[in-house]
């Protein structure tokens, strides 16, 4: 495994999710352009800082950026910091006149930074405004809940966050409506859910995922950054891409396994294309890797985590990318 004895020390705000595990697939040797497209803390910057890469890093986060400056002028030159979509990543470095790199990595979903702070509004843990916006602009979680019909919020719900009772708790909100503070919808969640107090599992974890899951788009984000990592990485480059929630996971899975050539049969879902297949752009993926029980004790947020890995071919990018419906398909 890599040494990750750093000449920059770890954050400690944010020591982030399998990052050993993480550098391990990157494979870094010194001296190679590495992305860390979900900056967020900058843990696995740093990481990435130790074993001898330069660094892009972007997020979409306008407090990520702010702060991320004090690491800037710690890494002596050897990082830049891009505030953007991961999802444009392609864009982004273009724009900068860079065409290719050796790895890149996406952390999906909300950091611990936003989580633990409670007027960003992501956790039902801390009372705070009702916005869960990762890039801090458009429209907030109380906004869409407060104009949005029973029957979407539902669906929301239901498909963002398998919650089964998605169709009570759309009710319930509704009925509850205008909501504001992040504790009023956990206790209206809860009730709904008819949740005795202290149980172990909170019911407003799922609707809050799934919540913020649609108001940053995160799902589409999530494709377009695939694709946009496909057409930057150059032979040999490797993608290593950390999850958090099962139909993020199965998005990523479906990506490598379609690109790796792992799916030329098609299914009912995705038909195989007509005529000549297309040439593989990835080598068959590393077998995926869960958080080991320490860590687990150590952060309890890194249960659910998945990190999927693959190496870049010489194949050109594939002109196409999934919709959301093939992505999340078995």
């Amino acid at each position: 495994m890599t040494d990750l004895s750093p000449d920059l020390p770890r954050d400690p705000r944010h020591d982030p999710v399998l990052r050993e595990e993480v550098i391990a697939a990157l494979a870094i040797a010194p001296g190679e352009r590495h992305v860390d497209a979900t900056f967020g803390a900058g843990g696995y910057t740093r990481a990435m800082l130790a074993a001898g890469a330069e660094v892009i890093a972007c997020d979409r986060d306008p407090d990520a950026i702010a702060e991320g400056q004090a690491l800037v002028a710690e890494a002596d030159g050897k990082l830049m910091l891009i505030h953007g979509r991961f999802g444009e990543i392609d864009r982004l470095l273009a724009e900068r006149g860079i065409d290719a790199v050796d790895g890149i990595t996406f952390d999906i979903g909300v950091s611990s930074m936003q989580l633990d702070r409670d007027a960003r509004g992501f956790s039902f843990q801390k009372d705070g405004p009702l916005d869960m916006r990762m890039a801090q602009e458009g429209e907030t979680a109380a906004e869409w809940l407060n104009r949005a019909d029973e029957a979407e919020i539902a669906d929301v719900l239901y498909h963002y966050g398998d919650e089964r009772q998605s169709r009570r708790v759309a009710r319930a909100i509704v009925a509850a409506r205008p909501l504001s503070r992040t504790g009023e919808l956990a206790t209206v969640i809860r009730k709904a859910l008819r949740h005795p107090p202290g149980a172990p599992k909170d019911p407003a974890t799922k609707s809050f995922q799934a919540i913020r899951i649609h108001i940053n788009g995160e799902l589409d984000e999530l494709m377009e950054g695939l694709a946009a990592a496909e057409r930057v990485l150059r032979p040999g480059g490797r993608l290593a891409v950390v999850s958090f929630h099962s139909t993020e996971d199965r998005i990523v899975k479906n990506f490598l396994r379609e690109r790796s050539g792992g799916d030329a049969a098609g299914s009912r879902h995705r038909p195989a294309p007509i005529g000549a297949a297309r040439a593989a752009t990835f080598q068959p993926p590393a077998r995926k890797v869960r958080p080991g029980k320490a860590e687990e004790a150590r952060n309890p947020r890194a249960r659910s985590a998945t990190l999927r890995s693959a190496v870049r071919t010489a194949a050109p990018a594939w002109p196409t990318q999934l919709t959301t419906k093939e992505a999340i398909s078995c």
